[in-house]
């Protein structure tokens, strides 16, 4: 397993007024964010440009996925005051483009499909100009709760298949990748008013040349036009090995194959890309 972080990984630490702003807003409506529930490297960066990733349905995961830093356990019931508050740190925030993301949910009948729902609504009504992008569970492959949160209008749907269909079953825990496609395109076939479909993979985590080319096409075979390509960096000695840091030429490549030979419209590949990093670029470029 490497040891040493890439010199392509530091980044200057600056911004510390915005970021503070963030955090009073989100602390002052006791919100949870991606951003620190996942030990996101790029929360320095976001935050001082003032966005983060609102983390709905509480702060634990049904799934103990085996490259996530979310911790897991039984959550609580969903919080009905959530999507409100949600609405509300966007205004303050003065957020154009809102991504919504949440932990897995499998103790609800719909995944939280419905409370994926009304926070959608909530931020459409208070912030009627912004588009929002949300990032679900597979929802166990049940249609409705798809139906649930595209029928409240998501700017941008994703859904991330993280990496290859060899790896899945020891990696993401609960999940399978063929049902994961079948989010997708059934999101791809549903999808109205323009929503775009989106999902993020992972280079690092000992796929094949030709396991990451297979992972593409089959995205792009099930709708997907927009994909986020970024280094698996383990949050603790406990998960999953890291195999190999990928160069950011390669990076580069696999954003030339991904535009050039599987006909994504939108990429964003970098050794930080993360599924909601330049989330507004990616989906107005």
């Amino acid at each position: 397993m490497p040891s040493r972080l890439p010199e392509w990984f530091r980044r200057p630490y600056r911004g510390a007024a915005a970021r503070s702003r963030v955090d009073g807003v989100l602390k002052g409506l006791n919100l949870h964010t991606v951003c620190e529930s996942a030990a996101c490297p790029n929360k320095c960066e976001c935050w001082a440009r003032g966005t983060a990733t609102f983390l709905i349905l509480g702060n634990l995961c049904t799934r103990n996925c085996r490259f996530c830093a979310v911790g897991h356990g039984s959550p609580a019931p969903p919080d009905p005051d959530e999507p409100g508050r949600v609405a509300r740190a966007a205004r303050e925030m003065k957020l154009r483009f809102v991504v919504v993301t949440s932990v897995t949910r499998d103790d609800l009948p719909d995944g939280g499909a419905t409370h994926f729902a009304a926070t959608i609504r909530a931020l459409h009504e208070i912030l009627p100009d912004s588009q929002v992008e949300v990032l679900t569970p597979d929802f166990q492959g049940q249609e409705e709760p798809l139906r649930t949160v595209l029928a409240a209008g998501p700017a941008v749907f994703n859904h991330n298949l993280e990496t290859c269909e060899r790896l899945t079953p020891q990696i993401r825990s609960g999940a399978d990748y063929r049902r994961s496609l079948g989010v997708l395109a059934a999101a791809a076939r549903r999808a109205d008013h323009g929503t775009a479909i989106k999902s993020g993979i992972m280079l690092g985590l000992g796929e094949t040349e030709q396991e990451t080319a297979d992972l593409l096409r089959d995205l792009r075979d099930h709708g997907v036009t927009i994909v986020t390509i970024g280094q698996y960096l383990p949050p603790s000695p406990g998960h999953w090995p890291l195999d190999r840091y990928a160069t950011p030429a390669e990076f580069i490549r696999w954003e030339d194959r991904a535009r050039q030979e599987f006909g994504f419209t939108q990429v964003v590949s970098s050794p930080l890309a993360r599924s909601s990093y330049l989330a507004e670029t990616a989906a107005s470029a």
